[in-house]
């Protein structure tokens, strides 16, 4: 019961969010400059008369005050309608479906693999030589402080503009997906590797772990078998809140490699002031950090079961 209300209080919290969210994306799209009439014709461009600007402003309630706007646009939410995107004139759901499948591939590829690099090199270095350990937390501080379009544009002259191993651009085949995974990845593993062997570090220490060895276990199985599961909520909250930002990753890897996707979706619609796409892209991204830190929650009652009785 207790974990069943802490998911519902999660929940709850989740639509406050959303609602912040909703909230504060709809204040900053249309406190910035720019006639969103104009932007819905095609810009400046498009040379309307302004008859055609008054009868776009009327069809779209753009002649109504902000306030009216926003619980208009509430309204329609609660209802379950994102509305039209002003600049490719579909739904915005089926904007944000067409282009979500790359992006949800890139984000898991690269959530998956900076999980499984930071394992394995944190199980690999906590605890062993002096000279080991250093020299794998001073790499991982240089990969996580260097910028992802950063080490992307070094992957690209290395991997793609000179060994040519790999595409530059293009969202097509798994070879296409290498280098902007490595990308996301190689940061956010760095940084999880040095939370994870300070944690295992902390946990080879402790008195079961003694007994674990004492009782014939290898250093292998004391480490995957014991000391792992100890040291893995710090992991799970960190990988959480990773997970959930890769949607703002994906917009610096989808741009620099001329991938399709959310991100570069939004990018589009963020410089076009196409306000429905961005409101909708804008609310996906914080239903995703809900899901993903409820995710969490029960995590925690799996990896330790006091978290639940608590």
């Amino acid at each position: 019961m207790k974990l069943l209300r802490r998911i519902a209080w999660r929940l709850a919290a989740g639509l406050g969010v959303l609602w912040g969210a909703a909230t504060l994306t709809f204040v900053m799209v249309n406190l910035t400059g720019g006639d969103t009439a104009l932007a819905i014709l095609g810009g400046p461009d498009a040379l309307p008369t302004p008859a055609v600007l008054a009868q776009v402003r009327e069809e779209y309630g753009l002649e109504r005050p902000l306030p009216e706007q926003y619980l208009r646009y509430l309204a329609r939410l609660a209802r379950g309608d994102l509305g039209e995107s002003y600049r490719l004139h579909i739904p915005v759901v089926q904007a944000i479906a067409q282009q979500w499948g790359a992006t949800a591939e890139l984000a898991f590829s690269a959530a998956t693999l900076a999980v499984a690099l930071a394992v394995i090199v944190a199980l690999l270095t906590a605890r062993r030589a002096q000279w080991l350990r250093a020299a794998s937390s001073g790499s991982e501080l240089v990969v996580s402080s260097v910028p992802s379009f950063v080490l992307g544009i070094l992957l690209l002259l290395g991997f793609s503009f000179r060994l040519r191993w790999f595409p530059a651009s293009g969202s097509q085949g798994f070879r296409s997906l290498v280098l902007p995974t490595l990308a996301l990845a190689l940061p956010i593993a760095a940084v999880l590797a040095q939370v994870l062997r300070q944690e295992l570090e902390d946990v080879l220490e402790q008195p079961f772990i003694v007994t674990a060895r004492a009782r014939g276990l290898s250093e292998t199985a004391v480490r995957l078998r014991h000391a792992l599961r100890h040291a893995m909520i710090p992991l799970v909250t960190l990988s959480g809140f990773v997970f959930a930002s890769l949607l703002g990753g994906a917009v610096i890897a989808e741009t620099l490699f001329a991938r399709q996707g959310v991100g570069r979706l939004m990018v589009e619609a963020a410089t076009s002031k196409d306000v429905p796409l961005v409101l909708g892209i804008t609310l996906l991204a914080a239903a995703i950090y809900v899901l993903v830190n409820l995710a969490v929650d029960l995590l925690y009652a799996l990896i330790d079961p006091r978290v639940a009785a608590a």
